[in-house]
């Protein structure tokens, strides 16, 4: 039985998923869930992703109710790892978590909408994909 595929998906695609109800981060969030993929945090990414979540700023795209089911569908469907906070020479060194995740989880690729992040292209051989283009990888297979 093959494992299922690890994923890290950066919180401004989680973000931007459960706020629009259509276009690639929203597609890239249901694909991960239809293949059993299984989402990779450290706890102060999700509780990051909480934390922004919960901002009234967002109250008028999508209600509060729906904001906390989304993040428990997404619970669902994640494992947690622990991460040294190693400085990884990310341009904005916040994203560095994001990459220690992916490595630390075994990551098949690390979604992002990042400018700094996809500039990377890749880390320790983990694709660093927009959500479009991992639609694309996805629907190649």
């Amino acid at each position: 039985m093959n494992k299922p595929s690890s994923l890290v998906c950066h919180n401004n695609v989680l973000i931007s998923a459960v706020l629009r109800s259509g276009g690639p981060p929203r597609a890239a969030v249901a694909a991960v869930r239809a293949d059993n993929g299984v989402l990779v945090f450290f706890e102060e990414t999700f509780g990051e992703l909480r934390s922004r979540l919960s901002r009234s700023k967002f109250d008028r795209y999508v209600g509060r109710h729906r904001r906390a089911v989304f993040l428990a569908q997404i619970q669902a469907v994640s494992e947690w790892v622990a991460i040294a906070g190693a400085k990884l020479g990310c341009r904005d060194s916040d994203d560095d978590k994001f990459l220690e995740t992916a490595l630390m989880g075994e990551a098949h690729c690390l979604i992002t909408g990042d400018r700094d992040l996809l500039e990377v292209y890749s880390f320790h051989e983990i694709p660093l994909l927009t959500p479009a283009d991992f639609l694309e990888l996805r629907a190649a297979r």
